[in-house]
This record gives structure tokens, C-alpha cells and sequence, in this order.
């Protein structure tokens, strides 16, 4: 007798009943270009424009064929894969081609980028997170030794008599003018400071920031679904507003703290304050996907520069998301003149067949050490370090030719979603974006007079339902982003045409009718 089949379901069961019940649950067989494959009931092969491409992971497109052939060449050819702690020279040459693209586009004097490599954008991030504990950590030994030479210099004087010690409003001593006065305020004062440097750092993000979901990085994602579950795993973050500046300089305030030291002036023995690295590192995304594409202006670019210079701590520029020339230039950050002193970079250097990431430090932060104390099995190997040199030469063919194509078409689509807009300001309440990473954001529906429209707005559902809507009966790709999932990405390839924009134009006509007219019988399935 034969054994019944196990149906249990053993990966993804709940997402995938999710996905279903919102009409997004398609298993797609076959990706070219611009377009997804799925087999209909009847065998048939159905196409998808795909505005999701991989969350922007795909600005030359699924399976550009180029890549692709490039890719079996390196396979036939054996290039070493995995040769961990030898030479690799596609690590440095990526590295020096990276280095060649930001002099040119966010000039910063003669410096130089060291390269550190990973797997995915959100380890690249908790990269970053650890240099910039390695650098605050060097800066808080520096300001611990100086503090002990200042102390011992003291010690010195008070043992030869001539100081004698002033009132602080620092540190309370017992008042009897000897020895003892003297070391318990050094004991005091060591004291304190010893609980000072042991406390963890505080890092800077923009509110409604994304960095990643792994341990340190969740907690530069600001969304409470994702972050707060986890927030005992690692530093906390403060989230600031880009549009405020005054609430920056309040947040570094909120968090300021004072190492003490000991100074002898005048024969005086005195008590001051000295500035303790408390923050570790301001995170930024030049372009804040999951906050409905909005980029980050000018303004706030200077004054994120100007806060990170004032209290000495890195500015990672996130370009994860919206580098490898989606916006129009191969770093967002060209565009608000955003000068950083980490830069990460992910998604598209893996040309759609890869995992690759890195991470760029300015050499004069750069702690050559890193490089030993850093490392990770997969990361920097010679498959997905072949493909990054081979899409870096493909972006940059023909003066950038593949940047202006972003330019261009990002133009004629926004243009388009803006005219939904136009035609729906009932319903739609902003484009925001830049080039080939655009949102259509739509007005608030909670409240809506349907039933269902309303329902799936106060479940945070609506953006995935339309989204299903679309796919059934358009055969267009989109998913919502954001924590309200109120806004609808589009982020396609190079390989985007005039037709597709049309279609997609006529889409969200559709979808916005329904949402105008409240026929929300017509989303269900």
C-alpha cells in the first residue's frame, strides 16, 4: 500500500497564503528584460511588465543576455570562486572603477575609497556600523589617554605641593585639603568616565529610514512592525526629521555626554568637560524608498554634512537602493551634492545573477585593521567580482549612455503618474521620486464610503490589493512600499519602452477610477 503524499508546506507557507489571498500569489517561470513569464491554467505563457525588478535590483534588466554570456564565460573559463586569504585583483579593480565614478560625480579633493565587500546591502550596512564603532572607539582611547596624562600630570603637581583643588560642580568630595581630597576626585572622576566608555553608541537616521532587517541594522529601519521586536539586540538609533534642521541639532543634544578631566591651572586643580563620542554614524538614503521615493533635498544635505563635521562622525550615504545609476547618475547623492564618508552600494552590482555588496570608506577614517578583523566567507569572490566589473563597464559604455536612458524614460513615466494625478487629485496625493525610482502616492481611504476600499486601507492592505488588481487584469507587476503601504513603486529596468508606459498609464486610470467611483467590488476576486 502506498504512502499518502505529504502536502505540508515547508518554506514560505504563510507568505505564500498571504500572497494569494491579495492576488500576488504567481509563481513566475521565466524573466527577460523588462518582462516576467507565468503558465496560465491552460498552459499558455502569460507576460508581466515587472515594475518591481528585484526591489531596483535590476537596472540592466531580468537576465540581460550580455551579463548573462559574460557570466558562462567565467564559468568555462574556472575562474576561482572561493580562495579566501589570497590575492584577488577583481576586488581591487571594482574598487579603483568605483573610486573613478565618485571623484567624477561628488568631487571631494584628492581623497580615496578602501573597499570592503559582503553579500547583501543590509550587511554592507552592519559593516558600516562596526567601523564606525572601530573609529569611535580609537577616538575614545585617544581622549581616555589624554585625560590620564592630564590626571597623572596633576597627581605630580598636588605631590609637590603646590596646587591646591577648586570646588567643582562635576564631581563631590569630602573637603579636607589632603591627599585623599585629591584621589577620590580622580577616583571619582575615573569612575565615571570608566561608566561612560562602556556605554553603547547612539546612532542617526531620517525618520521613516530603511537600512536593512538584520540585528544592527534593524534598528536604522525605523518601521515598529520590523525594528521593535529586536530593539534589545543592539544600539539604539535616533530618528530625525530631513526637513528640520533645528531637530538635528536637538537630537545631538538629547544624546550629548561629557567625559571628565583633570587639569591643573595656575596651581589649581579643576574639573572641566570634554566632549564624549557618543554617536556613532548618521545613516542617510539620498532617495527614502521605503518612505515613498522621496529624495532628500539640498538643504538638508548641507545641514546633514554640517552635524556630522560638527560632532566627528562618519555620514554613511545608503546608496543600496538608489545607486548603480537608477536616479540618472550613478550616485543618487550627486544630485543634493551629498558628500559622505562610507558609501554602500548593492542591488544592481550583482547584475541580476549575483549577491555581491560594498562598502567605500574615505582612506583618511579608513582602519587598515578592519580588513583582518572583517571577513566573510562568501563575500569579495571571484563570480559576483567578475559580474560587478562587467555591469560597471556596461553603465559606463558610451559616456554613461545607460544613466541619460534612466534620465529619460524616468521622465516620460513620471510625467505620465503625474497625469494620473491630474486626473485623479481625488484620489492621488503625490509622485515623488527621481529617475527610474518613482511612487505613486494615494490619498488616505480609511474612511472610504466601500466597505472593502476601507476595510483593506485600516488593515494596511490596500496598496497589495490594488497591486493584485493590476497583475489580474493588466498583467503589470507593481507592490506597494512604506509603512502605509499607500504609495505604489516603479522602479523598472533600462529596457523600459514607450508602450510599457503607456499601458502603465492606463493601469492606474483603472485602478484610480475604482478607487474614485468606491467600486470595490470590483477589487475582489
Amino acid at each position: 500500500m502506498s504512502r499518502p503524499v505529504d502536502k505540508r508546506v515547508f518554506a514560505d507557507k504563510v507568505l505564500n497564503d498571504w500572497l494569494s489571498s491579495v492576488g500576488l500569489g504567481i509563481e513566475y517561470t521565466r524573466a527577460d528584460g523588462n518582462t516576467l513569464y507565468f503558465v496560465d491554467e491552460n498552459g499558455d505563457e502569460v507576460p508581466v511588465l515587472d515594475h518591481v525588478c528585484g526591489f531596483g535590483s535590476l537596472i540592466l534588466g531580468h537576465n540581460n543576455r550580455e551579463i548573462v554570456e559574460h557570466a558562462k564565460s567565467v564559468l568555462d573559463r574556472q575562474v576561482p570562486v572561493y580562495v579566501q586569504l589570497s590575492r584577488q585583483s577583481h576586488a581591487d579593480d571594482v574598487a579603483a572603477e568605483l573610486n573613478a565614478i565618485l571623484r567624477r560625480e561628488i568631487p571631494d579633493g584628492d581623497q580615496h575609497y578602501s573597499a570592503i565587500y559582503a553579500n547583501s546591502g543590509a550587511e554592507a550596512v552592519e559593516i558600516c556600523l562596526k567601523h564606525a564603532e572601530l573609529e569611535r572607539q580609537a577616538r575614545i582611547a585617544a581622549l581616555a589617554d589624554e585625560v590620564g596624562t592630564h590626571i597623572e600630570q596633576a597627581r605630580e603637581a598636588f605631590r609637590a605641593g603646590n596646587v591646591t583643588v577648586a570646588d567643582t560642580p562635576y564631581v563631590r568630595v569630602e573637603r579636607n585639603g589632603g591627599a585623599d581630597e585629591f584621589e577620590s576626585l580622580v577616583a571619582e572622576v575615573e569612575r565615571r568616565n570608566a561608566e561612560l566608555m562602556a556605554r553603547e553608541p547612539v546612532h542617526l537616521a531620517l525618520e521613516n529610514a530603511f537600512h536593512g532587517k538584520l540585528v544592527a541594522s534593524i534598528q536604522l529601519t525605523q518601521n515598529p512592525h520590523w525594528r521593535t521586536p529586536f530593539t534589545a539586540l543592539a544600539s539604539s538609533t535616533r530618528f530625525v526629521r530631513a526637513d528640520q534642521p533645528e531637530a538635528m541639532k536637538t537630537a545631538i543634544e538629547d544624546v550629548r555626554e561629557s567625559m571628565l578631566d583633570v587639569l591643573v591651572d595656575d596651581g589649581v586643580v579643576t574639573v572641566a568637560e570634554r566632549d564624549f563620542p557618543v554617536i556613532g554614524a548618521f545613516f542617510v538614503e539620498p532617495v527614502q524608498g521605503a518612505n515613498g521615493m522621496r529624495v532628500l533635498t539640498e538643504e538638508a544635505a548641507r545641514e546633514i554634512r554640517a552635524v556630522c563635521d560638527a560632532v566627528g562622525c562618519p555620514l554613511v550615504v545608503d546608496e543600496i537602493h538608489s545607486g548603480m545609476g537608477r536616479t540618472g547618475a550613478f550616485f543618487a547623492s550627486k544630485h543634493m551634492g551629498l558628500r559622505g564618508d562610507y558609501y554602500t552600494l548593492s542591488k544592481s552590482l550583482g547584475g541580476g545573477i549575483a549577491k555581491n555588496s560594498v562598502v567605500l570608506f574615505r582612506q583618511d577614517r579608513f582602519r587598515p585593521e578592519f580588513e583582518v578583523i572583517h571577513s566573510s566567507t562568501y563575500a569579495k569572490d571571484g563570480y559576483s567580482g567578475a559580474i560587478a566589473k562587467k555591469v560597471l563597464r556596461m553603465l559606463e559604455a558610451d559616456n554613461g549612455k545607460a544613466y541619460a536612458v534612466a534620465a529619460e524614460l524616468g521622465g516620460k513615466l513620471k510625467a505620465v503618474l503625474e497625469s494620473v494625478r491630474a486626473e485623479f487629485p481625488e484620489v492621488v496625493d503625490a509622485v515623488n521620486g527621481i529617475g527610474l525610482m518613482l511612487a505613486l502616492e494615494f490619498k488616505d481611504q480609511t474612511n472610504a464610503s466601500s466597505e472593502l476600499i476601507s476595510e483593506k486601507a485600516r488593515s494596511g492592505m490596500l496598496g497589495y490589493v490594488i497591486a493584485g488588481y493590476i497583475l489580474r487584469e493588466h498583467r503589470i507587476r507593481v507592490l506597494p512600499l512604506g509603512p502605509s503601504g499607500n504609495s505604489v513603486r516603479f522602479e523598472p529596468s533600462i529596457f523600459l519602452t514607450d508602450a510599457d508606459i503607456a499601458r502603465t498609464g492606463a493601469a492606474l486610470r483603472d485602478a484610480c477610477t475604482i478607487l474614485r467611483d468606491q467600486a470595490g467590488h470590483r477589487l475582489a476576486r
